[in-house]
């Protein structure tokens, strides 16, 4: 079983929560100013990287709150999860210090 670690939970099984997409994607600032191919890449197109990508979660079955988590996309493994709102972790400089 996987375990996801909730900022605000601790550690539960994966079947506690769901994916929200790529995180750290931005609302345009003047929507009513974006033409069809700029609401298109902001609705649809995602980087799908391979290897470290930060994603949205859910803990759906818990606190129901929003986090984000840096997990690699080869072998499925959260390697760190944080609070919405907080910026994404550098994690070079965090091996670092």
């Amino acid at each position: 079983m996987l375990l996801i670690t909730c900022p605000y939970c601790g550690p539960r099984p994966e079947i506690e929560f769901s994916h929200g997409g790529e995180a750290h994607i931005a609302r345009p600032e003047n929507p009513s100013e974006l033409n069809a191919d700029d609401w298109t890449e902001y609705l649809y197109l995602r980087a799908n990287p391979k290897g470290l990508h930060a994603e949205r979660w859910r803990h759906i079955h818990g606190c129901a709150r929003f986090f984000n988590a840096l997990r690699d996309t080869t072998t499925d493994q959260f390697v760190t999860t944080y609070k919405t709102g907080e910026p994404r972790p550098d994690l070079k400089k965090d091996a670092a210090a």
